[in-house]
């Protein structure tokens, strides 16, 4: 199997007409093996399509189409597909979501949700299917970062039962999943001698901007098979940011400080009066009692 087909993937764009009504779940989603997912595709159910689909783009392959509903048909909850007994459709008015059960390494590929109508095939951005591997790891988990300053992203390969060379790529998640980086199969060692090394590879980035946050996956083609780490966040936030809020934090505590004391004195003078009162109603009462009111 081919894992060359991967790059074309990542770099393919997906037929789309101008302002598209399908919108569904993109970039990656993760999953174990043995596990279920389900993949979300929303369509605005005013649109003239009248055709509902699901494909699968496999490494280095075509897509294929999974599933087909048609509009008008009496809505289900879960509709089989007889091809793929482990796939079903969940539909209702206005969505049209892919359930995969007992996830296998066979199901990681790309998919796509799409519409259809007068021989126009509308696509969502896709969605790629990962098998979550303890053999690509990454970290950190989350990183910050400063405009203008660096930052060091890094992926560790535990070595499988595949004796091939791999490949490993960069990929971004923000509004999309991007192609980054490509390293060959230039393993740098990483680990004890006495054991199974892991190969490390790096992403560096420099002079980071806002745009520069999302969410950053290593990716390892070998085998016929692309697996992904578990992401690393890169957050980017400009100290001004954080001071403004700071500021405002402490104008709000101020104020509630102010509010505490007017609170307290006008409380304590609310109180010195109604003494005050009754000491004066005390002592008019005892004199009319002894009859010297005036």
């Amino acid at each position: 199997r081919d894992t060359a087909g991967f790059s074309s993937i990542l770099h393919s764009e997906p037929i789309h007409l101008t302002h598209s009504s399908v919108i569904q779940d993109i970039g990656v989603a993760s999953v174990s093996v043995g596990g279920s997912v389900t993949l979300q595709c929303y369509y605005n159910s005013t649109q003239v399509a009248s055709h509902y689909s699901w494909y699968r783009q496999r490494l280095g392959g075509s897509p294929t189409v999974l599933s087909t509903i048609y509009k008008f048909d009496t809505p289900s909850k879960m509709v089989s597909l007889e091809k793929h007994p482990r796939f079903a459709v969940q539909r209702q008015e206005g969505q049209n979501h892919l359930h995969i059960t007992n996830v296998q390494p066979q199901d990681m590929a790309l998919y796509f949700c799409g519409s259809s109508h007068n021989n126009i095939v509308e696509f969502g951005e896709g969605i790629f299917l990962n098998s979550i591997s303890k053999h690509v790891t990454q970290e950190p988990t989350l990183a910050l970062a400063v405009p203008g300053s660096s930052v060091t992203l890094n992926c560790s390969v535990r070595p499988g039962t595949c004796t091939e060379d791999h490949s490993v790529y960069w990929l971004k998640q923000g509004s999309e999943l991007g192609l980054l980086h490509t390293h060959g199969s230039r393993c740098k060692p990483h680990g004890p001698k006495s054991g199974a090394q892991s190969c490390r590879y790096h992403l560096q980035k420099h002079s980071v901007s806002k745009g520069d946050a999302g969410t950053y996956y290593c990716a390892v083609a070998s085998c016929g098979e692309v697996l992904f780490g578990n992401g690393t966040v890169l957050q980017v936030s400009d100290p001004n940011d954080v001071h403004i809020v700071v500021l405002v934090w402490l104008s709000i505590v101020r104020t509630g400080v102010l509010l505490l004391l007017i609170s307290m004195s006008v409380k304590k003078t609310n109180k010195k009066v109604k003494k005050t009162t009754k000491q004066t109603k005390t002592k008019k009462q005892n004199l009319m009692s002894q009859g010297q009111v005036e």
